[in-house]
């Protein structure tokens, strides 16, 4: 093994979990009960090239007595002397406790590389513990999931510097290091029965590789296919038409709705697809809210243009609903198109693309103070309680994928709901992010970085 990593953390957060994920093996006895572990467990990891040693180690407990915590933590202590690099692990749906700054400070003490682990990260409950994480001073968490096996890509990028034999290979270049190149791009179809969704992805592959038909419903499974286009690597996935839960009454229904939420969950883009007879009804703009909540970037494609009865009162009634229903991903590409004829399908791809981009955009810390300070000259936080004017004091991206915002001012909660929609729509103006949810959080307090 070249190199050598050290699983620490506090009791209960999954160390066990992830190290039976990166043995490959269920070596490590996992239970909800804190404290399962406490000797020191070794075994030979692997991540994509990467082969390593890996050891498991007790729960960090604030002891120092001659009590069997101290004793394990002392086995803790000697793990990490013998490693190359620590991964602190925390539970990101609980959040950052005391004892996980506590022994951030501890890690930080000892002067050995640690990546920051925010573990049990599937789903939008972890996401206030990952935005926590930051304030560990560790640099940014690697969100994962080691029972479902998510992040783990991610995690195999921050571990390669540490592998003689691959750090060289894997440095990063501009044009790789933030949105991911020469990883497949995550392409979801999405929309209500019979809108065409299995044959526009026919027609991108070029291969009647769907079953099709006039019958709505064909489709039941999410349908994954790798594919490349231009150079580039797509995971194309079909999924099962979305109907009102109201009339979803079937079992293999309700799991194929089921599968199709779980394909938008893990999607990069979701493209909705509308039939050009009835755009955005009610069941579209419930589609289209669980994407914008999901965080993932959106494209609406209108299909069937080459049939459509009224094309011009078509685009009127979309355009209509997507400033009344969806202020909140204004922007959003739309297209029209025939899946059947190929005609227009030639500009689905571009608008993905570019999507993908603006989802994966990341501000300069400088040029967004600079914006915030422009905002706000051009126009003033209101007045909160007492009279006193709200002051927004610094500004940072925490997150991509979706881009996250922390704007740290005083009194945060008495921001109005108008002001926030005006930062936001600055950002999509001044930062080309059109078409992607953005998440704006406020944190109160003074520019946490001023001190140091």
């Amino acid at each position: 093994m070249s190199f050598t990593v050290a699983i620490i953390g506090r009791p209960n957060v999954g160390k066990s979990t992830l190290f039976n994920r990166l043995v490959g093996r269920r070596l490590a006895i996992v239970d909800d009960t804190p404290g399962v572990t406490r000797d020191r467990r070794e075994g030979n990891g692997r991540l994509g090239k990467l082969r390593f040693r890996v050891i498991d180690t007790a729960g960090l407990e604030d002891a120092t007595d001659d009590s069997l915590e101290a004793r394990m933590r002392v086995q803790t202590e000697r793990a990490l002397d013998d490693a190359d690099v620590a991964l602190m692990v925390i539970d990101a749906r609980a959040g950052v406790t005391p004892l996980d700054e506590h022994f951030a400070d501890w890690l930080r003490g000892r002067g050995r590389p640690a990546i920051l682990v925010a573990n049990k990260s599937e789903g939008r409950a972890a996401e206030a513990g990952l935005l926590e994480a930051y304030a560990l001073g560790l640099g940014d968490p690697v969100a994962v999931s080691a029972e479902h096996g998510l992040g783990m890509a991610d995690l195999e990028t921050l571990l390669t510097p540490f592998d003689p034999d691959e750090a060289q290979a894997a440095l990063p270049t501009e044009d790789a290091a933030e949105n991911e190149t020469g990883r497949a791009l995550q392409l979801a179809i999405v929309g209500r029965p019979n809108v065409g969704k299995s044959t526009m992805v026919n027609r991108l592959l070029g291969e009647d590789r769907m079953l099709t038909g006039p019958e709505a419903g064909i489709t039941r499974d999410a349908i994954s296919v790798s594919w490349t286009a231009e150079g580039r690597d797509y995971r194309l996935i079909d999924t099962a038409g979305l109907r009102r839960k109201a009339r979803v009454t079937e079992k293999l229904e309700s799991l194929s709705v089921k599968d199709t939420l779980h394909a938008v969950r893990f999607a990069h883009v979701v493209v909705l697809v509308l039939d050009a007879d009835a755009v955005l009804n009610k069941q579209d703009l419930t589609i289209a809210r669980q994407v914008i909540e999901e965080g993932r970037a959106l494209v609406i494609a209108v299909n069937k243009w080459d049939t459509a009865a009224d094309r011009k009162a078509s685009l009127g009634r979309l355009e209509d609903r997507l400033q009344t229903s969806l202020p909140q991903i204004r922007g959003v590409p739309v297209l029209t198109c025939s899946a059947l004829t190929g005609r227009g399908m030639e500009n689905l791809l571009p608008a993905v693309n570019r999507a993908h981009e603006a989802w994966n955009m990341r501000v300069g810390t400088g040029d967004l103070n600079r914006w915030l300070d422009a905002m706000q000259a051009a126009h003033p936080p209101p007045m909160g309680k007492g009279g006193k004017r709200i002051r927004l004091r610094y500004a940072t991206q925490a997150k991509t994928r979706p881009p996250t915002f922390i704007v740290f001012c005083s009194r945060a909660g008495e921001l109005p709901d108008s002001y926030t929609r005006y930062l936001v729509n600055g950002l999509r103006d001044d930062f080309a992010l059109d078409g992607v949810p953005i998440r704006l959080i406020y944190r109160k307090g003074d520019n946490p970085y001023a001190k140091g």
